[in-house]
């Protein structure tokens, strides 16, 4: 099954690792777990290690023979986008209050010398400890990519989409990197947008001129209605995501519309409800908390019993797309 007949049923689940997330052996194991539970569609960083890494992962729970019909993401994004930023502790200001430490969802952050430091492979920039640093000692940066440089060789080890991650006002680099990305991939684009920058007119008016010169159906609208938020199961943590579809769903672009950005268990009902007929959802925090425990075993794929319980839990989650 090709990523566009995938997108086509309507019941597509993406597993977002996070485009930051260059921890290569929390990479393996997702990819494992949640392919053996049924999802289809991986959406990783875009480095060759962590696609490598995911593949691994793929080997692990589905056979050579049945791989075709499972697809990799690697996900770019502009300068200073969220997902692809990360934080940095300074150590003249932090007081050691070890709120962050506390906070992170990735074990991204640890003490050393007496002092918290981040892990930079496990941060995704999810912006907790930024927010809750009562010395604002911590800052984000992001690093711009040479997407010319990193996309050949990843195009060769075989992806089936490429998402760009686009946020802000300056209108000239997301077209530049949009441009990049249409002249050097001729599979399925993702462009992955907020509603926190920008009015819902504007959105609308970059996307019919971002999708103009692409076929119809060859690109996902991704719907980030609060970015990296997914951290609870509740209708409101979801709402935003539901609204922007919406209003992507009533311009009636010849596009796929994935809904992202604090999506759980209640997104696909919540949609349903309101009347959204989404073709895809994506999530990462909370599929990724759901399995947490999991995920840090370091004997996870040699533990057979540990394994399946993670797989049930997702494939738990993965239902609730369909439902």
């Amino acid at each position: 099954m090709t990523l566009y007949d995938l997108l086509k049923t309507k019941k597509c689940f993406k597993l977002v690792c996070a485009a930051a997330n260059e921890n290569e052996e929390e990479i393996k194991k997702l990819i494992a777990i949640y392919a053996k539970a049924g999802c289809r569609f991986f959406d990783l960083c875009a480095k060759k290690e962590i696609l490598q890494s995911a593949k691994q992962g793929l080997d692990y729970s589905i056979a050579k023979e049945k791989q075709d019909d499972y697809h990799f993401c690697i996900s770019v994004g502009i300068k200073d986008n969220q997902h692809i930023s990360k934080a940095y502790i300074s150590r003249n200001i932090c007081t050691n209050c070890q709120r962050c430490l506390q906070i992170c969802p990735q074990n991204a952050i640890k003490k050393q010398d007496g002092f918290c430091s981040i892990v930079t492979k496990n941060c995704i920039g999810c912006k907790k400890c930024f927010e809750i640093c009562p010395s604002q000692a911590i800052s984000m940066h992001s690093e711009d990519i040479n997407l010319q440089k990193i996309l050949p060789e990843l195009i060769s080890l075989g992806i089936s989409c490429i998402e760009l991650h686009i946020s802000g006002e300056d209108e000239e680099e997301i077209e530049k990197k949009w441009e990049e990305l249409n002249s050097s991939f001729d599979g399925i684009l993702s462009i992955c947008q907020n509603r926190n920058e920008i009015g819902d007119e504007k959105i609308i008016k970059r996307l019919q001129r971002l999708i103009s010169k692409r076929p119809p159906f060859s690109t996902i609208i991704q719907t980030d209605g609060k970015p990296m938020s997914g951290s609870d199961d509740s209708y409101k943590t979801t709402l935003q995501t539901v609204a922007f579809a919406e209003i992507i769903q009533n311009s009636k672009l010849p596009v796929f519309i994935m809904l992202s950005g604090g999506t759980n268990s209640k997104t696909s009902e919540l949609a349903h409800l309101c009347g959204v007929n989404a073709d895809a959802v994506a999530m990462g925090s909370y599929a990724r908390k759901i399995i947490r425990p999991y995920l840090d075993m370091p004997d996870l794929l040699e533990n057979k019993q540990s394994f399946e319980e993670a797989v049930n839990l997702a494939k738990n989650l993965i239902k609730s797309v369909s439902k």
